[in-house]
């Protein structure tokens, strides 16, 4: 809940900042949206991915990975923390034409469709891992009535 929470209390004071562009609204986006960023990223890593692990048998992972090329997961580190800073344009506010506003308004959202996969795979990897870990993964569900041959 937290991570949403602090979205929505960033998003709210660039709403503002937008209709109120001021010192102080600016300095309210900034501080909300870098702790906001700090904790979703913060979240991702830990809680939702499992990574960052320092006692980890894989340094700075998590024991168990899926991808054989351990050397992936730190581009996809990387890739996220640059992703999850997209919210900077927003109070830059970068002055373009309207046909380029429009451009980089459906690039940046194309950025967010693409960090949100990334997210979405570690994260079921993670909980993949987990299930089977705990033994909590099963083969098949017990269906409620007995199943006859119709040979």
């Amino acid at each position: 809940m937290g991570k949403y929470v602090s979205a929505m209390v960033a998003a709210g004071a660039r709403l503002t900042y937008a209709t109120q562009s001021n010192n102080v609204w600016f300095s309210v986006v900034l501080v909300t949206s870098i702790i906001a960023t700090v904790y979703q990223l913060y979240w991702d890593f830990v809680k939702d991915w499992g990574l960052l692990n320092p006692n980890s048998t894989n340094p700075w992972l998590r024991d168990d990975l899926i991808l054989k090329n351990k050397n992936i997961y730190f581009p996809s580190i990387a890739l996220n923390v640059v992703l999850r800073v997209v919210w900077i344009e927003s109070i830059m506010q970068f002055r373009f034409n309207p046909v380029q506003t429009h451009l980089l308004d459906f690039f940046l959202a194309s950025l967010e469709v693409i960090r949100r996969g990334l997210w979405n795979f570690y994260r079921l990897e993670n909980e993949h891992l987990n299930n089977v870990g705990k033994f909590r993964a099963i083969k098949t569900v017990p269906l409620p009535f007995h199943e006859t041959d119709s040979d």
